[in-house]
């Protein structure tokens, strides 16, 4: 049984059933925040993550290029599109428990790790109701194949804590934000409230991640003595794959701590 929260971590990260492996997530970080609050927080420790996290057996993942294209005026597309957002979450569980583990021997703050362990169970929770949504509309996470590379962004930055935070919160997640509204308007449009109610929630929810990503990646630099913006635009362009694309919810990217000249500046065209 794991007595350190980076040992905690590589227990999520082994586990391949999916709704094992957010079960398990929702117990580590209810064990590691109530330490926390007794004011007797779990040793992080050290512990060796596995190259790639334990997979369920479906959905086969496939090329990023061979998805098929979702057609979301149907029921089967709007279905492919939660099904797509259902394996997001589930990635995130897992890029959220591996940057505890991952970069465990760097000398952070506690409030470092209580910012991801309660990322890690909002995604846990994010994939719990997307995949309610799914059962009520007839399929389930697994009935469809999945983007391939969406664990390419943890690999890209395996040995960089910075790039780390600046790939995936600050690139990855701030997409999401921009991304989200038009969804939950589709589902608005179809009459289906249970997954609007839930696209809200992950779309509330998902600010703090990326401002978790922000706060940390200018506390770093901030301790390094480097200008974060300088810093961001080396790492992204070093690390993230193609070019970030307008339009940007400037206002959720704002309240996140995101200013435009982070990201506009990476805009290609």
């Amino acid at each position: 049984m794991a007595s350190t929260l980076a040992e905690m971590a590589v227990e999520v990260l082994t586990c391949g059933e999916a709704a094992a492996k957010v079960a398990l997530g929702r117990r580590q970080a209810a064990a590691w925040l109530a330490s926390r609050a007794a004011g007797a927080p779990l040793a992080i420790g050290r512990a060796e993550p596995p190259a790639q996290p334990a997979r369920p057996a479906a959905p086969v993942l496939l090329d990023p290029r061979d998805v098929p294209k979702r057609k979301p005026g149907s029921v089967a597309g709007r279905q492919a599109m939660l099904h797509a957002v259902a394996h997001i979450e589930l990635n995130a569980v897992d890029l959220h428990w591996d940057v505890i583990v991952r970069f465990a021997d760097q000398p952070m703050p506690l409030g470092f790790y209580d910012d991801w362990v309660r990322a890690a169970d909002d995604e846990c929770r994010h994939f719990q109701a997307v995949c309610a949504c799914l059962e009520a509309m007839g399929s389930h996470y697994g009935a469809l194949p999945a983007h391939a590379g969406m664990w390419r962004a943890a690999e890209d930055t395996t040995g960089d804590l910075l790039a780390r935070l600046a790939v995936v919160p600050m690139v990855l997640e701030a997409r999401g934000l921009d991304v989200t509204p038009g969804m939950i308007a589709l589902f608005q449009k179809a009459g289906e409230a249970g997954a609007v109610e839930v696209l809200e929630m992950i779309y509330r929810e998902e600010v703090s991640h990326v401002a978790y990503g922000s706060k940390w990646f200018n506390w770093l630099c901030g301790r390094a003595g480097s200008d974060p913006k300088e810093v961001f635009h080396d790492l992204v362009r070093r690390h993230f794959h193609g070019a970030l694309k307008p339009p940007f919810n400037e206002e959720k990217r704002a309240e996140a701590g995101l200013p435009p000249d982070f990201y506009w500046p990476l805009v290609e065209g």
